[in-house]
């Protein structure tokens, strides 16, 4: 893969769904912009998929005594990818880190130089993937109406401390992104 490429952050059940624990609002808006955005991409697509570490080790088990209903195995439906990115045929990254910038999400985008970044949540995952892309020298435009954070102010903290690292990271919007 050349040029720009797709990368979709943890758009899963466990976020998606109003009855999780780490339910994320907006998921439902961020997901119709990406959806809209993916025909742009072509195959230039990749998705990332969040899972709890098996067994949890150092500060994650603290963390997943805060959390333990999301400590169970990949395969297990919390962590499935949202309907609409079910089964699309692009390359799943799935790792039990915040972060998902690392050798298989450089790996599955190939040569691409910038990659255009959206999901969930802006303040978490999107945030700690476009920083570690950034330091490993990949331009990152991240998609402010395609992701959504923990609330509308923590998007936008997140957002504005992103945009710190200009112009190694930019925040744009979709149109921007596809020309509409």
């Amino acid at each position: 893969m050349t040029g720009r490429v797709l990368v979709v952050v943890d758009m899963q059940q466990v976020f998606g769904d109003p009855a999780s624990p780490w339910f994320t609002p907006r998921f439902t808006e961020a997901e119709a912009v990406i959806a809209g955005m993916l025909r742009s991409f072509g195959q230039r697509v990749v998705f990332t998929r969040f899972i709890a570490p098996q067994p949890p080790e150092g500060a994650w088990i603290s963390y997943y005594e805060v959390w333990p209903f999301a400590l169970v195995p990949a395969d297990d439906p919390l962590y499935d990818q949202v309907l609409a990115f079910r089964d699309t045929g692009h390359p799943v990254v799935t790792l039990p880190t915040f972060g998902k910038w690392g050798p298989q999400l450089r790996e599955a985008i190939g040569d691409a130089d910038e990659i255009v970044l959206t999901g969930v949540s802006t303040d978490c995952c999107v945030l700690s993937t476009a920083l570690a892309a950034a330091d490993a020298g990949v331009r990152v435009l991240v998609v402010a109406d395609a992701c959504a954070g923990a609330s509308d102010a923590d998007h936008q903290r997140a957002l504005d401390a992103m945009a710190l690292y200009a112009p190694l990271i930019e925040i744009v919007r979709s149109a921007d992104v596809i020309g509409v």
